[in-house]
């Protein structure tokens, strides 16, 4: 029988604690790098713009001077894309999602529809612009108004979504679907009742993260037309419109300095409708959690 050497073990134990003890520091400095970056952000953006930042601020529209510029016309055209961007983009991405894992036949066409939209989620947004100019604006003849932006930023996050959707329901163990077809349930009465619901949190973080990337989109809606100033709110799909990101860039380009604070006051507007969105999801996705 072979001897068991106590001092190459206790060597080996050594080396690996030492290896843990390095990456745990590595991976803490990385942290910590991130977290500074974003401390200094965040810094930067209430200095420069906690002055301008007031309820007159929210509630005005673009003036030609800084004291008297507003973001209430970004803030009701967002708030619009928003309504058409969710509920298109995740309807027809968790269809699409269901379609593929639960309904269609494994094969190469299938895994090729698959790579094609993983590859989408990594396309540039001003593709996306140039694709809704083309489709939305001119084929469809909507013009420059607010369904355009909307269906343009739908498509936009769709692919991201849609993977998202994917991954969830793979996530679900095989066991359950078994089970409810054993019970005697359709393939849709299992799709409603069971693969829905224990996919929905996985869901609804895909959902997140594509709908915040949505709201800080600026270069597909300057190609779809979204306007630079604006004194009207959209009362229609139909209406023109302008976005936050919109007037948030055209306020840093002007060369005065106020405007460098108006802008800083317009981003901190979009991060806090950033963040009500995101916890009214994660308060969503949680409840579905203890659901399950």
């Amino acid at each position: 029988m072979a001897t068991i050497n106590h001092a190459d073990i206790q060597k080996n134990i050594r080396s690996k604690v030492i290896k843990n003890a390095v990456l745990k520091w590595l991976f803490f400095l990385a942290t910590m790098v991130g977290l500074v970056f974003l401390v200094l952000l965040f810094y930067r953006i209430l200095t420069q713009g906690i002055g301008f930042f007031s309820l007159d601020y929210i509630l005005s529209f673009p003036a030609p001077y800084p004291e008297e510029a507003g973001i209430f016309a970004g803030l009701m055209g967002s708030i619009g894309l928003m309504l058409i961007v969710a509920p298109v983009s995740v309807i027809i991405g968790v269809s699409t999602a269901l379609y593929i894992e639960e309904y269609a036949k494994k094969n190469k066409m299938t895994s090729f529809i698959q790579a094609n939209i993983q590859n989408l989620a990594g396309v540039p947004s001003i593709v996306f612009g140039l694709l809704g100019l083309t489709f939305f604006v001119y084929m469809f003849n909507f013009g420059y108004t607010l369904i355009a932006g909307g269906l343009t930023m739908a498509l936009l996050i769709l692919p991201v979504i849609v993977v998202a959707a994917q991954e969830s329901i793979r996530s679900i163990p095989v066991e359950l679907k078994e089970a409810s077809y054993g019970m005697g349930a359709t393939k849709w009465q299992t799709i409603r009742r069971v693969v829905i619901p224990a996919a929905l949190p996985g869901m609804l973080t895909g959902t997140i993260l594509a709908l915040s990337r949505a709201i800080g989109e600026t270069a597909p809606l300057i190609i779809v037309g979204a306007a630079t100033a604006i004194y009207t709110t959209p009362d229609s799909i139909f209406s023109r419109y302008t976005a936050m990101p919109i007037q948030i860039f055209n306020w840093t380009s002007r060369p005065q300095e106020e405007w460098q604070y108006v802008a800083g006051a317009g981003i901190i507007v979009l991060l806090i409708v950033l963040l009500a969105m995101n916890a009214i999801a994660v308060f969503i996705r949680n409840k579905f959690q203890k659901r399950l």
